[in-house]
């Protein structure tokens, strides 16, 4: 420790030793400013009108910074401060374009933004001198080339949307725009991204901020989007209006109707557009009123129950004219979607299709712990759903697609191997319209007119030329996807299964994902019979009138469910074991999966680790 914090008798020495110090240190905090003045004064003497423009306006600035209390670092460092706060402003840019490396993701990494961008110019996308990864690291994920690859010449790979209640099923593209509103992103945006679907024959998903005139404008395919504050078919009192409801549903342009019950980057918060955000159209589109904040609640109004969702999703089915209607969500607690898997069965009513949001997604603004630490990432949550779907034996009932930091071929071809029917990006498609990832979304600055209301600065988007783009990134990227199919071995998207991929594990073996991921067996919850006896407790815990848990929480907690049922239900139990985990990775090696693909289907071939 310094002498004059352990010396309780200084001499004189030490105190004019000390003096110095301090005197000295007053100079460096206030040298900047002392030397403006000292400028000023020599431009004074030698009628150097430059120099005294210059240091009289930085000694300005220097007097109000040492007089001003705001700021302690100005205060302490006048002038001189003002460095640091530029720095800070511009962090974000002098970390992305000079230090941060070509992997490094926060959130998405250079080479995953050139990949896009070079996608979107229609220009070539390959690198040279090997790849950047390491391949022997933990986590590295490959799929599996077959001798029998080939070349796909028809790449546009479509699925088919709609259930028995269904009339109007969609014909869907396995990667489409993910949710993005109008408000948050711009009208020029909003019409390129939706121009670019009309031209790559994909379907653009309307977020919950209604449809646009920018929506409208080229006619592209719509998922219209019904969040929690009903915009565009609301009431003056924010209630649903199945009226104003079925006036746009039953419009050509939209094909799917979409109920937000959550997102990725905030699930279990709603939202608010501050009221000097809203413009006239913004007004208009959504049906608010212009001076005040738009509201967007935490929770639906138009029902409280599972059941009261199945009945909610049947009557937007009726009003739409039989068209798909489905729900997205972030998994949070997982009973709760089981209920609403109850509610599907009791009902003997389901959704024709499902969308997993990651908690990794997030194409605006979200306050840090929500982005950070609430909700379920991805692979988990969509392999709950599915792990879900097919314990109460509905999997092939119901479509799911998923969205989450989805950009590349091999994003799309993973989900798709785990059992997904169809991915949807948002941030992709936003680097395509011109989007840097400066993460100024929130504060309508936006420096390339993606995500800003203002007029100026959106009116650099130009909407025919990223238009193209649009398309061109979505047609590069279902190629990159056929070269995977074709390099597999196979024909179609839908033919991938888990045990196409490998895993490298943290001691260095290698596992299939079939081996690696845990995946129920077909109608297992209904006999609890699911060899994670997680599931069976989270199934008890399900109640189909309500998205509380069932009293049996506390025996599913304690014992083993199958035990529970077998007593209180007979059931046809089954006695194997599992880790008590619903995580992605929960289940490793003894896992009778690898009978069965991810969709449920026997698979001919024989699975090992390697």
């Amino acid at each position: 420790m310094p002498q004059s914090r352990t010396d309780l008798n200084p001499d004189n020495d030490s105190e004019m030793s000390n003096q110095r110090d301090y005197q000295w240190g007053v100079v460096r905090r206030y040298g900047l400013l002392i030397g403006m003045v000292i400028g000023l004064l020599v431009g004074l003497l030698l009628l150097q009108w430059w120099l005294v423009l210059i240091c009289g306006f930085l000694v300005a600035v220097g007097v109000y910074d040492v007089l001003q209390n705001k700021h302690s670092v100005l205060s302490n460092y006048p002038i001189a401060g003002h460095i640091r706060y530029l720095f800070e402003n511009y962090r974000p840019e002098i970390r992305q374009y000079f230090i941060e490396d070509d992997k490094e993701q926060v959130p998405f990494s250079r080479q995953q933004r050139a990949l896009v961008y070079q996608r979107a110019k229609d220009i070539g996308d390959t690198n040279a001198f090997g790849t950047l990864d390491d391949l022997y690291s933990p986590g590295k994920e490959w799929f599996l080339q077959s001798q029998t690859s080939h070349t796909l010449t028809d790449t546009d790979f479509r699925i088919r949307v709609g259930g028995v209640h269904c009339r109007q099923p969609h014909s869907l593209s396995v990667f489409n725009i993910s949710a993005m509103s109008f408000g948050s992103l711009s009208g020029n945006a909003i019409a390129a991204l939706n121009h670019g679907a009309k031209i790559g024959g994909f379907t653009h998903d309307t977020g919950e901020g209604a449809i646009s005139p920018y929506h409208r404008k080229f006619g592209g395919d719509l998922t219209w989007e019904l969040g929690t504050g009903y915009f565009g078919c609301r009431d003056d009192q924010g209630h649903f209006d199945p009226d104003l409801f079925q006036q746009q549903a039953t419009d050509k342009q939209v094909k799917m109707i979409e109920i937000k019950l959550s997102q990725g980057a905030k699930p279990g918060k709603g939202g608010v557009l501050p009221a000097a955000k809203i413009t006239q159209e913004i007004a208009d589109t959504r049906r608010i009123p212009m001076g005040e904040d738009c509201m967007s609640p935490a929770g639906h109004s138009a029902f409280s129950t599972p059941r009261e969702l199945v009945q909610f999703w049947q009557t937007l089915r009726e009003l739409s004219g039989g068209k798909p209607v489905g729900f997205k969500l972030c998994i949070g607690q997982p009973w709760q979607f089981m209920a609403i898997v109850k509610a599907m069965i009791a009902e003997d009513n389901y959704p024709d299709f499902i969308v997993v949001d990651g908690a990794e997604g997030g194409t605006g603004a979200a306050p840090v712990e929500f982005m950070d630490s609430v909700g379920m990432p991805l692979l988990d949550g969509f392999l709950l759903v599915h792990n879900t779907l097919v314990g109460a034996g509905i999997r092939d009932k119901i479509k799911v697609g998923v969205a989450g930091k989805i950009v590349s071929g091999f994003d799309v071809a993973k989900m798709l191997a785990l059992g997904a029917d169809w991915c949807n990006s948002g941030r992709g498609f936003m680097f395509a319209v011109g989007c840097i990832q400066s993460r100024t979304c929130h504060t309508n600055t936006c420096p390339t007119g993606v995500a800003t209301q203002d007029p100026y600065r959106q009116e650099a988007l130009d909407v025919v030329d990223k238009s193209q783009r649009v398309a061109h990134y979505h047609k590069n990227t279902l190629k990159a996807l056929a070269s995977i199919v074709g390099a597999v071995g196979l024909s179609h998207p839908d033919e991938l299964h888990p045990h196409h991929l490998a895993r490298r594990m943290s001691d260095g073996t290698i596992k299939l994902l079939s081996r690696y991921f845990y995946f129920m067996d077909n109608g297992a919850l209904l006999t609890a019979a699911a060899r994670a006896d997680i599931y069976n407790q989270m199934w008890l815990m399900a109640n189909p009138d309500s998205f509380n848990a069932r009293s049996e929480i506390d025996i599913a907690a304690n014992k083993d469910s199958r035990s529970v049922a077998r007593h209180s239900q007979n059931p046809l139990a089954h006695d194997g074991h599992a880790p008590d985990s619903f995580s992605a990775a929960s289940y490793s090696q003894h896992s009778l999966c690898d009978n069965f693909d991810a969709r449920t289907r026997p698979i001919k071939d024989t699975h090992y680790d390697i």
